[in-house]
């Protein structure tokens, strides 16, 4: 059995242009029936598992057992919680069924730094499974979930377009916008958004993806490394060269998923909005990778906001607020991965955030300084170049540099 999965073709998500022509030719159906005021629920299951079979078929197929032993296991967490909640409401439950929920991406996290391999309960979009999940799991304890069964979940678990790398949505919002077919001219007005969205996607991941993470960014990776271990211009160029890489790669595979989820008739949330015209560094996590930001913001920053104060942990507010944000920031590190750079990335954002709060509130009471064109482009300068010092770091390229044996 596993022999034959491997044999079979693998087709990465959003890939290659042939991906797109059998992805187009797919959807076409649904979006005919939808024109018409009809989603084909049964129609979009079958091309759903084909899709998702593809991709987790060939070398990946490893994957697919973990994926499914990984949907089995959070299915049965979920609405066996939803069931229970319907009836009681005891804060040590909703605490253990969320740790069961994140134990797998904990366990294929740490592994590696463990043990010093990868997981095999790993698979290509675990984390954005697991946000869903878990989200799930926090919308039931506040009574936001009102309808859902073992197949809702899943659908919802598996929609197809955003499986491996996002947009995260939630349930409460995804149910909401399946179970109402948009009108004909609304239908119509997001498969022109869909068009618009798979052009600039094309060029995003197809043209300046390449260009920075296939041609430039070997080059200056290359040229920083002649001076291994030292530090040297190159370094900076890397730095430039990996957030284009790292922003047109991600942001026109978003742009794809959500392009995919309209002609499907499902507005899934964007992604990315002009994150490096961003004054600070609070509006560049209200524009960059939105969808992680806002779950991080609402179902931990939030939460420990509102515990904290309950339980009047912190007498000043500030003090509060900047805890909040370093505990924030360190998950999000962590949640990458159990590495110096990942956590050193949480930190420093977490650290920038605190400093933004304080002098924001500091300008305002000593300051008074006037907001113009000039003030707007040096905080603009200033946090796009903190950004790129961070992505840097992300990158683990300083890893390489400084402690790998050349």
């Amino acid at each position: 059995m596993m022999s034959w999965l491997e044999s079979l073709p693998n087709y990465t998500a959003y890939g290659t242009p042939s991906y797109f022509i059998y992805l187009l030719i797919a959807v076409l159906p649904m979006g005919i029936s939808l024109y018409f005021g009809k989603r084909l629920a049964w129609y979009e299951a079958i091309v759903s598992f084909l899709f998702i079979f593809f991709m987790f078929d060939g070398s990946s197929a490893p994957q697919m057992i973990s994926l499914i032993g990984y949907v089995v296991y959070q299915t049965i967490l979920v609405t066996g919680y939803f069931h229970y909640r319907q009836k009681k409401n005891a804060a040590g439950v909703f605490y253990l069924m969320t740790l069961l929920s994140l134990l797998p991406i904990i366990i294929v996290k740490f592994t590696p730094a463990m043990v010093g391999h990868n997981s095999l309960l790993g698979f290509l979009g675990i984390s954005y499974l697991t946000f869903r999940a878990v989200g799930t799991i926090i919308e039931t304890r506040d009574g936001a979930v009102k309808d859902l069964n073992w197949w809702k979940f899943i659908r919802f678990l598996l929609f197809m377009p955003t499986i491996t790398s996002g947009p995260i949505d939630r349930y409460r919002r995804f149910s909401k916008d399946y179970r109402k077919v948009p009108s004909r001219e609304k239908y119509l007005e997001m498969v022109g958004k869909a068009v618009k969205y798979l052009f600039i996607g094309f060029l995003y991941k197809f043209v300046l993806a390449y260009l920075f993470g296939q041609v430039w960014l070997p080059a200056v990776e290359h040229q920083a490394m002649m001076y291994a271990p030292h530090l040297s211009w190159w370094v900076v160029a890397v730095a430039y060269v990996y957030a284009g890489d790292l922003y047109f790669d991600f942001a026109g595979y978003s742009l794809f998923a959500v392009a995919i989820s309209y002609l499907m008739g499902v507005e899934t949330p964007m992604n990315f909005n002009k994150p490096f015209v961003s004054k600070n560094i609070k509006e560049f996590w209200n524009r960059w990778h939105m969808t992680l930001s806002f779950w991080f913001r609402d179902y931990i920053f939030m939460r420990f906001v509102f515990l904290a104060s309950k339980k009047h942990w912190f007498k000043n507010r500030n003090v509060l607020s900047s805890v909040a944000y370093m505990i924030n920031m360190l998950v999000m590190g962590f949640w990458h991965g159990v590495t110096w750079y990942y956590i050193l990335y949480g930190f420093l954002h977490g650290s920038a955030l605190v400093i933004n709060d304080w002098w924001l509130r500091y300008k305002r009471k000593h300051l008074h300084i006037k907001t113009n064109a000039f003030t707007k482009g040096v905080a603009m300068f200033i946090t796009f170049n903190f950004v790129v010092f961070s992505f840097l770091i992300f990158c683990g390229f300083l890893n390489t540099l400084w402690f790998v044996k050349h």
